[in-house]
């Protein structure tokens, strides 16, 4: 069984066999749930798979849940699969010490 050490992604590790530890009823939840929610979780902690996976699951990657619990409470939802458009930024590796780095980098995301 292949650990997924340092992998973000959601796609590649299921798409690679790689172990995933399966949170996607809460995904579910979270969706459905027409409730605000903020979520605050420490460096290293998963952020990034989670948005990952939650934009999977917006987009419609029915494959890629193939075997997980969400496949089993889409079933049941009266809209399955529903496809959205997602904006997704991905804010790691970069270097915010220096003054208006941020705003340089998300008008980089908004131009391409």
């Amino acid at each position: 069984m292949k650990l997924p050490v340092g992998i973000q992604s959601f796609e590649k590790i299921r798409e690679d066999d790689f172990c995933y530890v399966d949170k996607t009823k809460y995904i579910y939840d979270l969706a459905q749930n027409n409730v605000p929610y903020f979520l605050s979780r420490p460096r290293r902690f998963g952020k990034s798979l989670l948005l990952s996976t939650m934009k999977a699951y917006f987009e419609g990657k029915q494959e890629l849940f193939k075997g997980l619990a969400i496949e089993d409470l889409e079933t049941n939802n009266k809209s399955p699969w529903t496809k959205y458009p997602v904006i997704y930024f991905d804010f790691n590796g970069q270097n915010y010490s220096e003054k208006g780095n941020l705003e340089r980098i998300l008008k980089e995301y908004c131009i391409e």
